[in-house]
């Protein structure tokens, strides 16, 4: 036993106050714009698993580790719940790009560093998962095309110029495949073979 009983008309000893309470997690509290990101991050997660049909406060609750009125609070309809957890997701993968774009304006071996980016993205599978469980959601809604929008029209707007529109388009076309292929086999991707592929796109 940690603590101490006072004696009977007797004031308790100094040692024998009661322990401060544990400090309340205040930070996420005061924060509201973490907490926005949380629970638009946990939609999109629940999208991505359930449909936005079944895309509820309650789960996205739970999902983000918050309670049940701050989702009502900062998203009071179900279509804010969903349209913020698809800005999130449209949010991330225009960065994703941005910083693709970067590295293949930068790059002077295109296809080289082209597979090296493929290889960095499907380090992170469960992310990877996500986005693609929204595209395959999107062909059954349409509120979600937006995301598949980004991916579908961002990847050969990048491409075209150093590559023409043609070659782009199939360059997106092979990296979707290729990315779908490892998720579903959980293997590895073939760096080697990504990069013959898609030098023998661009001759």
């Amino acid at each position: 036993m940690t603590g101490h009983s006072a004696t009977p008309g007797h004031s308790p000893t100094p040692d024998a106050a009661p322990a401060p309470r544990p400090a309340r997690r205040t930070q996420r509290a005061r924060d509201p714009q973490a907490r926005r990101a949380a629970l638009a991050a946990a939609t999109m997660e629940i999208i991505a698993e359930a449909g936005a049909g079944r895309t509820t406060h309650r789960a996205v609750a739970a999902r983000a580790g918050l309670p049940l009125g701050a989702t009502t609070y900062y998203f009071p309809t179900r279509d804010d719940l969903i349209a913020a957890g698809l800005r999130h997701a449209t949010e991330r993968l225009r960065a994703d790009l941005d910083e693709w774009a970067g590295r293949l304006t930068a790059a002077a071996d295109l296809p080289a560093e082209l597979t090296e980016l493929t290889r960095e993205y499907l380090a992170d599978r469960r992310q990877v998962r996500i986005e693609y469980e929204l595209c395959l959601a999107a062909a059954r809604d349409a509120t979600l095309r937006p995301i598949t929008d980004v991916w579908m029209n961002g990847l050969p707007a990048i491409l075209a110029p150093a590559v023409g529109p043609d070659a782009a388009r199939d360059i997106g076309a092979l990296l979707d495949g290729v990315i779908l292929r490892a998720l579903v086999t959980g293997t590895d991707l073939d760096a080697p073979g990504l990069a013959a592929a898609i030098r023998r796109l661009i001759r």
